[in-house]
């Protein structure tokens, strides 16, 4: 299983702060079945804890998702700061998915060699 992360959404990351230990353990939690929400077109959401914190107050990430496949954290929200995205958001982010969902190897490589994805591994 490959973990990507956007360029937005690792920024994002950085300020939570949210460990790519602690991103790497949410997907695994997918795998074993434990997905708070399946939005449709290839998009899930996932809430993932902050060290000392749990899960409960913690963030939402909403992550491109094939099992046994990769994941590509999309965007991410505190959910202190906001419910749940709009309609408009949802529909972008849903388009989103799939196209990453759709990449082959290749695609992914040079996304990577640019900087637009950056690959997710567990730190601890």
């Amino acid at each position: 299983m490959r973990i990507y992360e956007t360029k937005w959404f690792a920024r994002w990351a950085k300020g939570q702060p949210l460990s790519d230990a602690a991103l790497a353990a949410a997907i695994e939690e997918m795998e074993r079945g434990l997905v708070d929400a399946d939005l449709g077109g290839l998009l899930f959401k996932k809430r993932v804890g902050h060290s000392g914190k749990g899960k409960s107050g913690g963030t939402r990430a909403l992550v491109a998702w094939r099992s046994r496949n990769r994941a590509v954290l999309i965007y991410g929200f505190a959910k202190n700061q906001r419910d749940n995205i709009s309609a408009r958001e949802l529909k972008a982010l849903k388009l989103l998915a799939r196209e990453f969902m759709g990449y082959e190897e290749k695609q992914l490589k040079r996304l990577v060699r640019a900087d637009e994805l950056l690959e997710v591994e567990d730190d601890e």
